[in-house]
């Protein structure tokens, strides 16, 4: 069921940002990206109001909610002490929606890590798991008789959730990943720009205290100047 491919009428978009701020673009790239995704791919999905949002995260949550769009669930808190049965729970809500044709097409947007500095946004497909297949990159082989144990039935259906579940937790991890090395750079451009304004407010102080000074021993010059032409 996950594999059938059916005409696009409903679409679920699972946005993953974090829950707090402070991580310079982190959060930005990723709603930029989703509203950019809506806008060139899904534009009439959107219009006719069948495309959902499912939210992991509190900024994306309150950015699209305050916006009028479908955000039909949030998983706030989810990467606060992160781990798979977290994340299982947005996997399986996801994977029930399309199971009962609630929705057409799942996509996943997030940022994946690839060192501190920099993160890649991601647009990938989430469901169905095969969108066509192209009779040309077909390979032939040869008829060969496997055992299956269980069958081949059972093992699909049961790797098939587990690994959409797997990739989820991926994601999320990347994001996770990314959010920190996000909030490492913010944080050591912030120090870098408070240490750059703290030089130039001591040159600007010197130099106020300075011309001060400076006025203040001409007011006593000039004073001592006017005694002595007085006496």
């Amino acid at each position: 069921v996950f594999s059938y491919y059916r005409d696009i009428k409903n679409v679920l978009l699972i946005v993953v940002t974090s829950d707090k701020g402070l991580c310079g673009a982190f959060n930005t790239n990723v709603i930029k990206g989703t509203v950019q995704l809506i806008n060139e791919n899904y534009k009439e999905v959107f219009e006719a109001g069948n495309l959902k949002l499912l939210c992991i995260g509190k900024k994306g949550f309150d950015f699209f909610s305050k916006r009028g769009y479908n955000v039909i669930s949030e998983f706030s808190e989810i990467q606060n002490g992160l781990n798979f049965d977290k994340v299982r729970e947005a996997a399986e809500y996801a994977m029930e929606l399309f199971e009962y044709g609630e929705v057409d097409r799942i996509d996943l947007i997030y940022n994946e890590f690839k060192n501190v500095a920099v993160q890649i946004l991601r647009k990938t497909q989430f469901l169905p798991l095969i969108d066509s297949y192209d009779e040309n990159i077909l390979v032939k082989t040869t008829n060969t008789n496997y055992i299956f144990e269980p069958s081949k039935a059972e093992i699909i259906t049961e790797l098939i959730p587990k690994s959409l579940k797997i990739k989820l937790y991926k994601a999320v991890l990347d994001s996770n990943a990314s959010e920190q090395g996000a909030r490492m750079t913010a944080m050591e451009k912030a120090t870098d720009n408070a240490g750059e304004l703290l030089k130039e407010l001591k040159i600007t102080y010197n130099r106020s205290r300075q011309a001060a000074i400076t006025k203040e021993i001409l007011e006593i010059v000039g004073g001592a100047e006017a005694l002595k032409s007085g006496s």
